[in-house]
């Protein structure tokens, strides 16, 4: 769902059932739906200008008007740790006047993470008083002539409050837990991207801001191992029949196997 663009949703998985033959209801009915192995290739997101969103839609069809009934439901995409994670080291500075060198110790990072890094001064020649790390999330919307940035500040940490010297070393530990972040997102259905930045910002006594930039990739992380699908649905069956019917109780002597479940 794009905001600017209400009314036009874009649909990227529809999956539609038939519960019941026409007819009436004299009184409450139970009726039962399975959606077996749904694709659910993008993560639920809410920003600025776009919402992505997973719902059961529940519909009675009626000759004057639908009873409809919606449910979201929040899908997560989990990711392994990446192979290639090399660390981000880069010099910037004005001649003659500032000259740094910053080094984080990864370029992508799960949102439980920490940032190590540390800001390092060769030349300082004028007078800085306060220097800062944002976490920057960038959100795009739109294709073509019609693209919508938003930028939003999701975190602010201090790094250093005085004057540094030539030769002084700053170290950074930003821990991630504490903000509200999402993965990375790049071309979601080629509505939407969600990226986020570093920016180092130093500011002087005059008030004048100095930053620079660097984009890095978030990714959420699995909490556990993930089993199969099937051997999961398996388990969920085992659980829903528990609960309606009762099962017979095994004998020591008769083998797992013959009795149907595993």
């Amino acid at each position: 769902e794009l905001y600017y663009d209400r009314g036009n949703h874009h649909e990227f998985v529809s999956l539609v059932k038939d519960l019941a033959r026409p007819g009436e209801f004299t009184q409450s009915q139970t009726f039962d739906f399975e959606f077996t192995h749904v694709e659910k290739p993008y993560e639920s997101y809410t920003g600025q200008n776009v919402k992505l969103r997973y719902f059961l839609r529940a519909t009675v069809s009626r000759r004057l008007n639908d009873v409809v009934k919606e449910m979201d439901i929040v899908v997560h995409t989990l990711s392994t740790y990446p192979e290639l994670n090399s660390s981000i080291k880069m010099e910037v500075g004005i001649e003659d006047c500032l000259h740094i060198e910053f080094e984080y110790n990864k370029s992508k990072y799960h949102l439980k993470d920490v940032i190590v890094g540390k800001i390092y001064f060769l030349l300082v020649r004028i007078k800085i008083k306060h220097m800062e790390i944002d976490i920057i999330k960038r959100e795009t919307t739109g294709t073509g002539p019609n693209v919508y940035h938003e930028n939003d500040t999701i975190a602010k940490y201090e790094i250093m409050d005085g004057a540094p010297v030539r030769g002084e070393s700053i170290p950074i530990r930003l821990f991630l837990a504490g903000y509200e972040l999402t993965p990375t997102m790049r071309d979601i259905n080629k509505k939407f991207s969600v990226r986020y930045y570093l920016n180092l910002v130093l500011i002087d006594e005059e008030e004048r801001r100095y930053f620079k930039q660097q984009e890095v990739v978030l990714w959420r992380k699995g909490d556990i191992v993930r089993k199969s699908m099937s051997h999961q649905a398996a388990i969920a069956s085992q659980r829903f029949e528990g609960t309606s019917s009762h099962t017979e109780a095994k004998t020591p002597s008769q083998p797992a196997e013959n009795n149907g479940r595993q």
